[in-house]
């Protein structure tokens, strides 16, 4: 593999365990491992300078429904909430398939990367018409972004008294076998991994509890991650007291989802105790702060949950109820959410920063990424502050408050993805093309 020397940094944020911040530094990469940070490196390979940027580890996206960035502000789900929502939009999804999947696969992770994203996860919960995970898969391979997808799943339809159409769920047991054949096929769990692949149940309104605690035990036994939706709004709240007899929280805890190999999108109406649960139990969150700001559904107390020792990474979500993939910008709103809840102290640019890369990565188990740090694998982000975003900043390090949002140059296991703003590894105005001509077809259909 190709060795590089990213050199003269104006600043490096490595957000390893000191958390140290470097002027001028130097990082080599070689075989797609960090071996060296220091001043004055040397390289036979090739040199990336980054003199006027600020260097970071990849941001890291914990929750995302990359399908959706077909059903981009669809008419009739712009202004509902998370139920009505998902009901305008749950017919346009049926008529998805594999191309459907792949082609917005691509384009949402795209546009991660160009907004520094190293490694995202997914959480891909419906496969209408022949659509499969290795559809998502595919894409990420293609492009070269580090994954980590989930198959996710609905199984309690209209009919039984879930919320989603009964043409869209599936079967349990062969939701189950669909697991153990993409785990087999696709799961690598040695350090650094390109893919891990977890187990996901959509949410307490779409599946059975037998399917909740099958899936935590395939999970345990297959040595995988679990996912899924928790107390995203009132709604949820109050399907959760209405249908089981409790908060959302225990009933995680009764299934056998809490535990470091679990972590929980939104998690915006956690209550006290849920929280003291979560932080005792190691449970992560994916905080999703642009999608709960469109969606209405809160702000999540991400203050309290750091404090208490939550675990806590970032999410864009879905583009249907985020509208964009974008995770610097992602990184923003989470701190000004918490500044509007708690105060302007809440929350610093450099902790929202931290959350986007380190907190990601341990949110998803990933100890061999989220910092740069000797031995670590070289996911780099390269960000330009030398353009009209930061003129006048005097703290150019303090990237969401005063920084671009998109990135100069990516690497990922120490591949350049993104060059001076662009991806060179795939033809993104063609995957555009094909995108734009996938979302009209789908709204002549209707």
């Amino acid at each position: 593999m190709k060795e590089y020397l990213i050199q003269d940094a104006d600043h490096l944020l490595t957000m390893d365990d000191a958390r140290q911040e470097l002027q001028g530094a130097d990082i080599l990469i070689r075989d797609g491992v960090i071996v060296q940070v220091g001043h004055g490196l040397e390289t036979s390979g090739e040199v990336i300078r980054a003199t006027g940027c600020v260097v970071t580890p990849g941001l890291v996206n914990t929750h995302h429904h990359l399908y959706q960035t077909l059903t981009r502000a669809v008419p009739g789900g712009q202004d509902a909430l998370l139920f009505g929502w998902l009901k305008t939009l749950y017919p346009i999804w049926a008529r998805f398939g594999p191309e459907e999947m792949r082609v917005s696969a691509m384009v949402g992770l795209a546009e991660l990367a160009l907004s520094g994203c190293s490694l995202s996860s997914d959480h891909l919960y419906l496969f209408p018409n022949g659509a499969r995970l290795d559809d998502t898969i595919e894409a990420a391979v293609e492009l070269g972004l580090r994954f980590h997808p989930t198959r996710g799943a609905m199984s309690i339809g209209e009919s039984a008294g879930g919320l989603p159409p009964d043409a869209l769920v599936e079967d349990e047991k062969y939701i189950i076998s669909d697991c153990i054949r993409v785990i087999d096929r696709f799961h690598d769990q040695r350090e650094g991994s390109m893919c891990r692949v977890g187990v996901a149940p959509c949410s307490p309104f779409s599946v059975s509890r037998d399917l909740m605690r099958e899936s935590a035990n395939l999970a345990r036994n297959q040595g995988v991650m679990m996912h899924t939706h928790l107390a995203e709004n009132a709604e949820d709240v109050a399907y959760s007291l209405e249908k089981f007899g409790c908060r959302p929280g225990q009933y995680a805890e009764d299934l056998g989802w809490t535990g470091p190999d679990v972590w929980h999108a939104h998690c915006v109406k956690l209550d006290g105790q849920e929280i003291e649960l979560f932080a005792k139990t190691r449970t992560g969150i994916a905080h999703c702060p642009c999608s709960n700001c469109r969606l209405g559904s809160g702000i999540a107390p991400v203050r309290e949950m750091r404090d208490r020792g939550v675990r806590v990474g970032l999410g864009v979500d879905g583009s249907a109820s985020n509208d964009s993939g974008n995770l610097i910008g992602e990184a923003r709103q989470a701190m000004l959410l918490q500044r509007v809840s708690r105060g302007a102290d809440a929350m610093s640019a450099r902790e929202a920063l931290e959350i986007a890369t380190r907190g990601g990565a341990e949110v998803l188990g990933r100890e061999d990424c989220g910092q740069i740090s000797e031995g670590m694998r070289a996911d780099i982000a390269i960000w330009d502050v030398s353009g009209i975003e930061s003129a006048g900043s005097w703290d150019p390090a303090a990237l969401v408050l005063a920084g671009p949002q998109k990135v100069r140059d990516l690497f990922v296991e120490g591949r350049q993805l993104v060059r001076d703003g662009h991806l060179i590894t795939l033809d993104l105005p063609q995957v555009i093309a094909q995108q734009t001509r996938l979302a009209r077809h789908l709204a002549e259909r209707l």
